[in-house]
């Protein structure tokens, strides 16, 4: 609660004369110092009140220019002449839009003689209220060099401060240039008059004076425009209804439109701040124009009534500038729709929006189904074409408003506005569907193409869209495989995010108290039967004897930071272990460990690599590392490059579950790898599938050709490994040779391969 000046000189006053009586009420009770506690009183009351004053006037100056620094800010912000002064013009200020106008510096408009020339006669005028009240004066000011320039002023009284009995007056005056458009000036009346009823609606209307004018006032239902305005879209009325000027406005931003709405019905409390917002509309030349809008929203007592006022300038050159700086930072190169960043932005705005105004949208998620194997059956220029394709669906699906992007790889996304339809994503994702069929089948003569689709509504939770952005995305995950399936988010899904939420909170439990050990799985020689080589395969006990399968909480910290800590765990523990049984004298064999594509893609893998060598003293030759082969080809040429840096240590490579990815054997050629690992898919029918043994002999031949060495995994029977003898695999591995075994019952297995007992 602000005090005003006479209730504080009231308090102050109440303050001595309390004071007063108490100190004489004091020396009445001492008469022999009555005199002196007397004078002695007026000499602190004077004291007092001397400083008293003087902190006052340093108050009340300290405030002063306070409210004149923060009104000089407002001025400068206004798009139009103005001056900043006093009435004994000790004090004068001019904005930028003034100088540029007439030509006169902020120095040269110090001395009155220049300044006279600036201001209308009556500006000079004894009775400042003869100033206030000579508004919309139309007159010509000489600007430096002689030229004449049309203007009309309008000037206020801003601040009035008493300091000594001396008031002061500050005053604003605000000039237009009329010299380009006379209309413009007609325009400017009008709505000043219109809004000129009260002081608020006044001030309002100097804050927000521009080219096109807007103003919707509180309780009504239509746009009021200016005639300018009117121009610049090819409108004919003086008033739009909100359906109509919502159509004007380009699909894209139609939903800048809707926040914009919102924040017109749905204000509160006003902070006198002049807001800012961009949009493209259907123009008078009938093309799209971008606009800025500056407008301020004067809330009444009830919710859903407002002023709201502002100006409207054409920045469509200014625009195409940014477009040319946003394509490079916001726009996909293959499909030129809007990338993953541009996304999250709008996103994000739209999310602060709905927390707003409560305004919920729809995330949806869309992935082409297999797109993989598009790629290595019609090539990349096919496949890039079809995500191109991809991209004008999402956008032609957008024809009546939202945002679309493609935010990675095959993965698109989707922002729409929640209509109240409950069915609206099923829809727009089967309609996206039925084009997707109908467009690929142009150019793909022999693959029936799918996408599937994640999606979940803003409203169900969620502290930013990022995390929005995580439900449609984890919705899409938990599809079973089944080509064209649709996911939303719900209770169950939440729940399972939840449950690995707490999974992973164990996971790093785990990883911090040892409860992360290693298995070893050995690899034989199948020309002799020789033990010449072990995969270390991690384990997750817990301190009951539980068992978690890797297959349960790799995938969880692959979706965390933990993944990395685990891998380099695994890769240390092997190194370390092998060089043990190195130490203890056991014939040197070669330990595998396995990396993921965020070890592989995301981190300097050569330096972790050698580094974990390094400490443990294991010579490179004996490490082996495998990679999968859809890891290896989700980035070629930067895997090729991985590769060839991990190579160079002297490390082994191999290629481990070949086949499962519908990759190219060509691929072949180019990856520097030294070992090529079998996918158990094919190992299993070889007894009884002669097709499963063509393919398998033929691989081996390419690879042997090509002087790599292959080895068969997930053998189980001996006339699985008498086939793969016979077509030329080189080794094995799977249950008939050995199962994933512990430290100790490995060492016992070596112990029994090397024909010899080893001591420790």
């Amino acid at each position: 609660m602000i005090m005003h000046k006479t209730e504080k000189k009231i308090i102050v006053a109440a303050a001595y004369v309390a004071a007063f009586f108490t100190v004489l009420n004091i020396a009445l009770r001492i008469p022999a110092y009555t005199l002196v506690i007397m004078m002695s009183f007026a000499a602190v009351a004077a004291i007092s009140a001397v400083i008293l004053i003087s902190v006052m006037l340093n108050y009340e100056r300290e405030r002063i220019y306070r409210e004149r620094e923060n009104i000089s800010k407002m001025m400068h912000s206004i798009n139009a002449m103005a001056i900043l002064w006093d009435a004994d013009f000790k004090f004068i200020e001019v904005n930028s839009e003034l100088t540029k106008t007439i030509g006169y510096t902020s120095e040269d408009l110090y001395n009155i003689k220049n300044l006279e020339k600036v201001l209308p006669a009556d500006a000079f005028a004894p009775s400042l209220q003869a100033i206030v009240n000579n508004r919309d004066e139309e007159f010509y000011v000489t600007a430096k060099g002689g030229a004449k320039v049309c203007t009309v002023w309008n000037t206020s009284i801003v601040s009035v401060n008493t300091i000594r009995k001396h008031k002061s007056y500050l005053m604003l005056s605000i000039g237009l240039d009329l010299s380009e458009t006379v209309k413009m000036k007609e325009d400017l009346i009008q709505y000043s008059k219109n809004l000129a009823e009260s002081e608020k609606r006044y001030m309002f209307s100097m804050e927000l004076s521009e080219i096109g004018l807007l103003l919707k006032e509180s309780g009504g239902s239509n746009y009021h425009i200016s005639e300018q305005l009117q121009k610049m879209l090819g409108i004919n009325t003086e008033t739009i209804s909100p359906g109509v000027f919502r159509a004007r406005f380009h699909p894209e931003d139609v939903m800048i439109y809707d926040a914009l709405e919102g924040t017109m019905t749905n204000t509160r409390s006003g902070d006198h701040t002049i807001h800012c917002t961009e949009f493209r509309m259907l123009s008078a030349d009938n093309t799209y124009h971008w606009y800025q809008f500056r407008y301020k929203v004067n809330p009444g007592q009830n919710r859903v009534i407002a002023d709201i006022g502002g100006a409207v300038l054409d920045i469509t050159r200014e625009k195409e500038k940014d477009i040319l700086i946003e394509k490079m930072a916001y726009i996909d190169d293959v499909t030129q729709i809007y990338n993953r960043n541009k996304f999250m932005q709008v996103g994000q705005e739209t999310f602060e929006c709905y927390k707003e105004v409560n305004q919920t949208y729809w995330v949806i998620v869309l992935d082409i189904d297999n797109f993989h194997i598009i790629n290595d059956t019609c090539g990349y220029l096919n496949g890039n074409k079809l995500l191109n394709e991809f991209g004008k669906i999402v956008e032609e699906m957008l024809s009546k408003g939202g945002f679309g992007a493609r935010i990675g790889g095959d993965n698109f996304a989707m922002l729409i506005h929640d209509t109240g339809d409950e069915t609206l994503p099923v829809t727009l994702i089967k309609k996206i569907q039925a084009r997707l069929q109908e467009v690929s089948g142009e150019f793909l003569m022999h693959q029936a193409v799918t996408c599937s689709a994640g999606y979940c509504k803003m409203s169900d939770g969620g502290d930013n869209f990022a995390a929005i952005l995580d439900h449609a995305e984890f919705s899409l995950s938990m599809s079973d495989g089944t080509k064209g399936d649709i996911i939303r988010y719900d209770n169950k899904v939440h729940e399972k995010i939840l449950a690995g939420n707490a999974l992973e909170s164990e996971l790093a439990h785990a990883l911090e108290n040892g409860e992360l050990v290693l298995y070893y799985q050995p690899k034989i020689n199948l020309a002799d039967g020789s033990l010449i080589g072990m995969e270390a395969l991690i384990r997750w006990i817990k301190p009951d004897g539980t068992i978690i399968p890797p297959n349960q909480f790799i995938p969880v910290a692959e979706s965390s930071l933990l993944i990395t800590d685990i891998s380099k765990f695994v890769l240390h523990e092997a190194c370390r272990q092998n060089k043990e049984w190195q130490d203890k004298g056991y014939p040197p064999i070669t330990v595998s460990i396995n990396l993921t594509a965020v070890d592989f893609y995301q981190t300097d893998v050569k330096e972790v690599i050698q580094g974990a060598l390094t400490e443990t003293g294991l010579d490179p030759q004996w490490l082996d590392v495998e990679l999968t082969e859809s890891l290896a080809l989700k980035d070629i040429d930067h895997a090729i490059q991985q590769m060839k840096e991990i190579k160079e240590l002297g490390v082994k490579l191999s290629m481990d579950d070949f086949g499962t990815g519908y990759s190219s054997l060509s691929y072949i050629q180019v990856l520097p790898i030294t070992l090529l690992k079998l996918d158990r898919s094919f190992i299993m029918y070889l007894e009884e599938d002669e097709i499963s043994r063509e393919i398998v002999s033929a691989v081996i031949r390419i690879a042997k050709s090509k002087k790599i060495e292959t080895i068969a995994e997930g053998i189980e029977t001996v006339g699985q490994a008498e086939i793969l003898k016979e077509s030329g695999c080189d080794h094995a591995q799977g249950y008939f040779f050995g199962r994933p075994m512990p430290v100790d019952k490995f060492e016992e297995f070596m112990a029994m391969k090397c024909g010899t007992n080893v001591n420790a």
